[in-house]
């Protein structure tokens, strides 16, 4: 039988404690055997002998260099959205509970295009009288934008936001965007796919349809500068660049680009018509209002750490950018909708943008541009709830889990 004490040495014959050691204590015993499986063998052909002499030439002090703060552990007092020293694989302790919180209610929407049954788009579409031009117009149009703009976003997070967010938790809540982005626009070409549509005037609207190519210009030119890789921010003039990435990306490209097509294919599933593609939309829709709320609370919470950039001349160019943002898409409104349709017109998706607009900018902190506008369409606010459905496709009230825990009964 095994005894305690036989693992119990006297107290003057205790081994130290690990902790107590310095970092770079030598473990003579290691140091040897790491030694002997270094060495060449006659068994090693001769690129695993080159393999070895190289690791012999590794400076470990330039890897350590790199990562910043290495030497000690990170308290959550010098953890900072931008510019932070701290070392960035250090993943906790958490500074913003809500970063993570948002990671964990990702994980747990997840979904994938392919749980969505097609069937009655696909014969809806290829019935000659199943829908109207118009119907027609609006489904090519929102695919045809979305299919780039999710690309546009996912591209400004890998590329230039994941790289200058020196926070871990939401560096981790960005890795879950992405792929959700990737996944947005698979669902695109799931759809596009399943249709039989023309993928290449589907995919080249965004150099060919003048309403969608304004939008996607105006998200491109916020993204120029910060996607080159010798782009850094810590001065007040990058720290600025960056800031206004972030606003572009967030409160105008996620926030109100996407919310006339939304609506628009919502409504027709309302209507029981393309049925899945609105149940697509729907699930992309939740992802989407989640990293919007990611967005605000990051771009929020870099102005209180770094007050001296949201000085007049910020908020007013913040100001005009979803101003800008919001014209853009009342254009665009008008170019998917030059008639009424779906119980909705050109006028009404107007009011719905403007009121957006107000909020996007009360969200950060700025002053409604369109006071007293309401919301004509109510309806959108309780497909956003990230809880449960709400008689959506006329369902019971359920959880929403993951795509493949949903039940359209």
């Amino acid at each position: 039988m095994l005894s305690w004490d036989e693992f119990t040495k006297p107290e003057d014959q205790a081994a130290p404690l690990q902790a107590a050691l310095p970092v770079n204590t030598p473990d003579s015993h290691s140091d040897a055997s790491v030694s002997q499986a270094r060495a060449v063998s006659a068994d090693d052909s001769a690129a695993v002998a080159r393999a070895k002499a190289a690791l012999n030439e590794l400076d470990i002090q330039e890897g350590l260099d790199d990562l910043e703060g290495a030497g000690a552990r990170v308290r959550v007092d010098e953890k900072r959205m931008i510019n932070c020293r701290a070392d960035l694989n250090q993943l906790v302790p958490f500074k913003y509970d809500w970063a993570w919180q948002k990671y964990l209610d990702g994980c747990a929407n997840h979904w994938m295009p392919q749980e969505v049954n097609m069937t009655a788009d696909i014969a809806l579409w290829k019935s000659a009288d199943g829908l109207s031009e118009d119907e027609r117009r609006i489904v090519k149009r929102n695919l045809g934008f979305f299919s780039t703009a999710d690309s546009l976003v996912a591209n400004n997070l890998v590329l230039a936001v994941y790289r200058l967010i020196t926070n871990p938790e939401c560096r981790q809540y960005i890795l879950r965007q992405a792929f959700e982005e990737a996944i947005h626009t698979h669902a695109y070409q799931y759809c596009i796919e399943s249709l039989g549509m023309d993928e290449g005037e589907i995919f080249n609207m965004y150099h060919e349809i003048p309403s969608v190519a304004k939008k996607a210009s105006w998200g491109l030119k916020y993204t120029r500068s910060i996607s080159d890789p010798t782009f850094q921010t810590g001065t007040p003039e990058t720290d600025r660049q960056f800031l206004k990435n972030l606003i572009a990306y967030y409160c105008v490209l996620e926030g109100i680009f996407f919310y006339c097509g939304f609506t628009q294919i919502l409504s027709m599933g309302r209507r029981n018509k393309m049925t899945g593609t609105a149940e697509q939309f729907q699930y992309i829709l939740r992802d989407e209002s989640m990293h919007l709320n990611f967005g605000i609370d990051m771009i929020n919470q870099i102005k209180i750490e770094n007050p001296h950039l949201w000085d007049a001349a910020m908020k007013d160019e913040a100001t005009q950018m979803i101003l800008q943002g919001t014209q853009l898409e009342i254009e665009y409104a008008r170019d998917t909708m030059p008639r009424g349709v779906l119980g909705m017109n050109a006028a009404m998706m107007e009011d719905y943008l403007k009121f957006i607009a107000n909020r996007r900018l009360t969200q950060i902190g700025l002053k409604e541009e369109y006071p007293g506008t309401t919301n004509p369409f109510p309806w959108m606010s309780e497909i956003m709830d990230l809880k449960k459905e709400k008689n959506f496709f006329e369902t019971r009230v359920i959880e929403y889990q993951t795509g493949g825990a949903l039940s359209w009964d």
